[in-house]
Protein backbone atom coordinates (compact mmCIF):
# COMPACT_ATOMS: atom_id res chain seq x y z
CA UNK A 1 0.00 0.00 0.00
CA UNK A 2 2.79 2.38 1.08
CA UNK A 3 4.73 1.71 -1.99
CA UNK A 4 1.68 2.25 -4.22
CA UNK A 5 1.77 5.84 -2.74
CA UNK A 6 4.95 6.95 -3.50
CA UNK A 7 4.89 5.69 -6.75
CA UNK A 8 1.78 7.20 -7.96
CA UNK A 9 3.56 10.62 -6.11
CA UNK A 10 6.73 9.74 -7.95
CA UNK A 11 4.48 9.57 -11.06
CA UNK A 12 2.99 13.15 -10.52
CA UNK A 13 6.70 14.64 -10.19
CA UNK A 14 8.04 13.35 -13.62
CA UNK A 15 8.52 15.81 -16.39
CA UNK A 16 5.53 15.52 -18.17
CA UNK A 17 3.65 15.67 -14.95
CA UNK A 18 5.60 19.10 -14.54
CA UNK A 19 4.54 20.29 -17.93
CA UNK A 20 0.86 19.69 -17.11
CA UNK A 21 1.14 21.78 -14.36
CA UNK A 22 2.65 24.31 -16.30
CA UNK A 23 -0.11 23.87 -19.15
CA UNK A 24 -3.15 24.03 -16.29
CA UNK A 25 -1.62 27.13 -15.10
CA UNK A 26 -1.56 28.54 -17.94
CA UNK A 27 -4.30 27.74 -19.14
CA UNK A 28 -6.30 29.02 -16.08
CA UNK A 29 -4.05 32.35 -15.34
CA UNK A 30 -5.48 33.09 -19.22
CA UNK A 31 -9.21 31.86 -18.53
CA UNK A 32 -9.81 33.91 -15.42
CA UNK A 33 -8.18 36.83 -16.80
CA UNK A 34 -10.36 37.01 -19.51
CA UNK A 35 -13.40 36.09 -17.62
CA UNK A 36 -13.26 38.37 -14.24
CA UNK A 37 -11.83 40.69 -17.03
CA UNK A 38 -14.66 41.22 -18.89
CA UNK A 39 -16.93 41.71 -15.94
CA UNK A 40 -14.65 45.14 -15.04
CA UNK A 41 -14.68 46.01 -18.54
CA UNK A 42 -18.56 45.72 -18.61
CA UNK A 43 -18.48 48.14 -15.66
CA UNK A 44 -16.47 50.47 -17.19
CA UNK A 45 -18.53 50.87 -19.82
CA UNK A 46 -22.17 50.43 -18.04
CA UNK A 47 -21.83 52.24 -14.96
CA UNK A 48 -24.89 50.62 -14.15
CA UNK A 49 -23.85 47.03 -15.17
CA UNK A 50 -25.77 44.90 -12.73
CA UNK A 51 -28.75 46.13 -13.96
CA UNK A 52 -28.09 45.80 -17.72
CA UNK A 53 -28.84 42.84 -20.02
CA UNK A 54 -26.14 43.42 -22.00
CA UNK A 55 -23.32 42.89 -19.15
CA UNK A 56 -24.82 39.11 -18.88
CA UNK A 57 -24.12 38.62 -22.49
CA UNK A 58 -20.60 40.37 -22.18
CA UNK A 59 -19.27 37.44 -19.48
CA UNK A 60 -21.23 34.87 -21.29
CA UNK A 61 -19.51 35.36 -24.70
CA UNK A 62 -16.30 36.00 -22.74
CA UNK A 63 -16.40 32.40 -20.99
CA UNK A 64 -17.68 30.94 -23.74
CA UNK A 65 -14.71 32.38 -26.36
CA UNK A 66 -11.90 31.59 -23.56
CA UNK A 67 -12.95 28.28 -22.27
CA UNK A 68 -13.01 27.04 -25.80
CA UNK A 69 -9.43 29.01 -26.78
CA UNK A 70 -7.40 27.51 -23.67
CA UNK A 71 -9.01 23.81 -23.97
CA UNK A 72 -7.52 23.61 -27.59
CA UNK A 73 -4.47 24.84 -26.12
CA UNK A 74 -4.11 22.22 -23.40
CA UNK A 75 -6.04 19.61 -24.05
CA UNK A 76 -2.98 17.38 -25.31
CA UNK A 77 -0.65 18.45 -22.16
CA UNK A 78 -2.54 18.15 -19.19
CA UNK A 79 -5.93 17.18 -20.81
CA UNK A 80 -7.69 20.82 -20.27
CA UNK A 81 -9.03 20.49 -17.11
CA UNK A 82 -8.72 24.78 -15.95
CA UNK A 83 -11.37 23.95 -12.85
CA UNK A 84 -11.14 22.18 -9.88
CA UNK A 85 -14.32 20.72 -10.68
CA UNK A 86 -13.35 19.23 -13.40
CA UNK A 87 -9.66 17.38 -11.73
CA UNK A 88 -11.87 16.58 -9.05
CA UNK A 89 -14.36 14.23 -11.35
CA UNK A 90 -11.08 13.32 -12.92
CA UNK A 91 -9.38 11.68 -10.15
CA UNK A 92 -12.79 10.63 -8.29
CA UNK A 93 -13.06 8.16 -11.63
CA UNK A 94 -9.96 7.46 -12.03
CA UNK A 95 -8.86 9.09 -14.80
CA UNK A 96 -6.02 10.80 -12.97
CA UNK A 97 -4.24 10.26 -9.48
CA UNK A 98 -5.21 11.79 -6.33
CA UNK A 99 -1.55 13.17 -6.17
CA UNK A 100 -1.69 14.57 -9.26
CA UNK A 101 -5.71 16.04 -9.05
CA UNK A 102 -3.61 17.69 -5.96
CA UNK A 103 -1.07 19.26 -7.67
CA UNK A 104 -3.57 20.45 -10.63
CA UNK A 105 -5.78 22.13 -7.50
CA UNK A 106 -2.97 24.24 -7.14
CA UNK A 107 -2.10 25.72 -10.04
CA UNK A 108 -5.16 26.19 -10.91
CA UNK A 109 -5.65 28.33 -7.72
CA UNK A 110 -2.53 29.97 -7.67
CA UNK A 111 -3.20 31.08 -11.06
CA UNK A 112 -6.56 32.12 -10.61
CA UNK A 113 -5.27 34.41 -7.45
CA UNK A 114 -2.52 35.59 -10.06
CA UNK A 115 -4.62 36.71 -12.62
CA UNK A 116 -6.70 38.51 -10.19
CA UNK A 117 -4.11 40.66 -8.49
CA UNK A 118 -2.87 41.10 -12.51
CA UNK A 119 -5.91 42.72 -13.04
CA UNK A 120 -6.03 44.78 -9.58
CA UNK A 121 -2.98 46.17 -10.41
CA UNK A 122 -2.98 47.41 -13.74
CA UNK A 123 -6.87 48.59 -13.64
CA UNK A 124 -6.38 51.52 -11.14
CA UNK A 125 -9.62 52.43 -9.13
CA UNK A 126 -11.81 49.65 -9.81
CA UNK A 127 -12.29 46.43 -7.80
CA UNK A 128 -12.36 42.67 -8.80
CA UNK A 129 -15.76 41.82 -9.12
CA UNK A 130 -16.97 38.53 -6.93
CA UNK A 131 -19.13 36.23 -7.37
CA UNK A 132 -22.62 37.02 -5.42
CA UNK A 133 -25.82 35.28 -5.38
CA UNK A 134 -29.14 37.15 -5.35
CA UNK A 135 -31.61 38.12 -2.58
CA UNK A 136 -33.87 36.10 -4.01
CA UNK A 137 -31.77 33.24 -3.93
CA UNK A 138 -31.07 30.78 -0.40
CA UNK A 139 -26.93 29.23 -0.08
CA UNK A 140 -28.66 25.93 -0.75
CA UNK A 141 -30.46 27.00 -3.86
CA UNK A 142 -27.49 28.69 -5.48
CA UNK A 143 -24.77 25.58 -4.51
CA UNK A 144 -27.63 23.48 -6.18
CA UNK A 145 -27.74 25.56 -8.80
CA UNK A 146 -24.39 25.55 -9.22
CA UNK A 147 -24.39 22.19 -9.19
CA UNK A 148 -26.40 21.41 -12.03
CA UNK A 149 -24.67 23.94 -14.41
CA UNK A 150 -21.38 22.22 -13.30
CA UNK A 151 -22.84 18.47 -14.32
CA UNK A 152 -24.31 19.90 -17.35
CA UNK A 153 -20.24 21.28 -17.94
CA UNK A 154 -18.82 18.48 -17.07
CA UNK A 155 -20.68 15.77 -18.64
CA UNK A 156 -19.97 17.64 -22.21
CA UNK A 157 -16.72 17.66 -21.51
CA UNK A 158 -16.89 13.94 -20.94
CA UNK A 159 -18.73 13.57 -24.36
CA UNK A 160 -16.41 15.67 -26.00
CA UNK A 161 -12.76 14.37 -24.85
CA UNK A 162 -14.17 10.54 -25.03
CA UNK A 163 -11.76 9.09 -27.59
CA UNK A 164 -14.32 6.49 -28.76
CA UNK A 165 -16.18 9.11 -30.11
CA UNK A 166 -12.68 10.24 -31.92
CA UNK A 167 -10.17 12.62 -31.62
CA UNK A 168 -10.91 15.60 -29.86
CA UNK A 169 -11.22 18.29 -32.96
CA UNK A 170 -11.88 22.47 -32.60
CA UNK A 171 -15.81 21.84 -32.26
CA UNK A 172 -15.17 19.76 -29.63
CA UNK A 173 -13.71 22.40 -27.27
CA UNK A 174 -16.10 24.94 -28.89
CA UNK A 175 -18.94 22.99 -27.92
CA UNK A 176 -17.75 22.99 -24.23
CA UNK A 177 -17.20 27.15 -24.36
CA UNK A 178 -21.02 27.05 -25.57
CA UNK A 179 -22.30 24.73 -22.87
CA UNK A 180 -20.08 27.11 -20.00
CA UNK A 181 -21.77 30.32 -21.93
CA UNK A 182 -25.14 29.14 -21.78
CA UNK A 183 -24.74 28.27 -18.61
CA UNK A 184 -23.96 31.80 -17.60
CA UNK A 185 -26.63 33.24 -19.68
CA UNK A 186 -29.06 31.37 -17.64
CA UNK A 187 -27.46 31.61 -14.45
CA UNK A 188 -25.64 34.74 -13.96
CA UNK A 189 -28.53 36.87 -12.73
CA UNK A 190 -28.64 34.11 -9.74
CA UNK A 191 -25.80 32.72 -8.48
CA UNK A 192 -23.36 34.46 -10.66
CA UNK A 193 -23.01 30.94 -12.92
CA UNK A 194 -19.43 30.55 -11.84
CA UNK A 195 -19.15 26.56 -11.84
CA UNK A 196 -15.67 27.12 -11.00
CA UNK A 197 -14.27 26.98 -8.05
CA UNK A 198 -10.82 28.71 -9.18
CA UNK A 199 -12.37 31.32 -10.88
CA UNK A 200 -14.39 32.28 -7.58
CA UNK A 201 -11.45 31.42 -4.87
CA UNK A 202 -9.14 34.11 -7.38
CA UNK A 203 -11.53 37.02 -7.62
CA UNK A 204 -12.74 36.46 -3.76
CA UNK A 205 -9.15 35.98 -2.55
CA UNK A 206 -7.99 39.54 -4.91
CA UNK A 207 -11.75 41.20 -4.19
CA UNK A 208 -11.69 40.59 -0.12
CA UNK A 209 -14.80 38.68 0.44
CA UNK A 210 -15.51 35.10 0.99
CA UNK A 211 -19.17 35.38 1.68
CA UNK A 212 -20.98 32.45 0.40
CA UNK A 213 -17.70 30.85 -1.22
CA UNK A 214 -19.04 27.58 -0.06
CA UNK A 215 -21.53 27.69 -2.53
CA UNK A 216 -19.48 28.04 -5.47
CA UNK A 217 -17.48 24.57 -4.32
CA UNK A 218 -20.01 21.87 -2.56
CA UNK A 219 -22.03 22.69 -5.31
CA UNK A 220 -19.75 22.51 -8.26
CA UNK A 221 -17.94 19.45 -6.75
CA UNK A 222 -20.65 17.26 -6.28
CA UNK A 223 -22.50 18.26 -9.93
CA UNK A 224 -18.60 17.28 -11.66
CA UNK A 225 -18.41 14.13 -9.72
CA UNK A 226 -22.15 12.48 -10.16
CA UNK A 227 -21.64 13.70 -14.03
CA UNK A 228 -18.41 11.79 -14.99
CA UNK A 229 -19.66 9.07 -12.84
CA UNK A 230 -22.95 8.41 -14.75
CA UNK A 231 -20.94 9.04 -18.03
CA UNK A 232 -18.54 6.65 -17.42
CA UNK A 233 -20.43 4.10 -15.28
CA UNK A 234 -24.21 4.55 -16.99
CA UNK A 235 -24.56 6.44 -20.15
CA UNK A 236 -21.48 5.07 -21.93
CA UNK A 237 -19.32 2.69 -19.85
CA UNK A 238 -16.61 0.29 -21.20
CA UNK A 239 -17.21 -3.12 -20.29
CA UNK A 240 -14.67 -4.83 -22.49
CA UNK A 241 -12.17 -4.14 -24.73
CA UNK A 242 -14.15 -4.89 -27.88
CA UNK A 243 -16.96 -2.58 -26.14
CA UNK A 244 -14.48 0.47 -27.59
CA UNK A 245 -15.67 2.51 -30.50
CA UNK A 246 -13.42 2.39 -33.56
CA UNK A 247 -13.50 5.44 -35.36
CA UNK A 248 -12.40 5.22 -39.03
CA UNK A 249 -10.70 7.99 -41.36
CA UNK A 250 -14.09 9.28 -42.49
CA UNK A 251 -15.54 9.62 -39.11
CA UNK A 252 -18.17 6.67 -38.58
CA UNK A 253 -18.28 5.01 -35.90
CA UNK A 254 -17.08 1.06 -37.03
Amino acid sequence: MANNVTNRFHESLTRNALRSYLAEFMSTFFFVLVVVGSGMSARKLMPDATLNPTTLVVVAIANAFALSSVLYTAWDISGGHVNPAVTFAMAIGGHVSVPTALFYWVAQLIASVMACLVLKVIVVGMHVPTYTIAEEMTGFGASVLEGLLTFVLVYTIYAARDPRRGPLSATGTLVIGLMAGANVLAAGPFSGGSMNPACAFGSAAIGGSFRNQAVYWVGPLLGAAVAGLLYDNVVFPITTTSDQIRVGSDGIAV
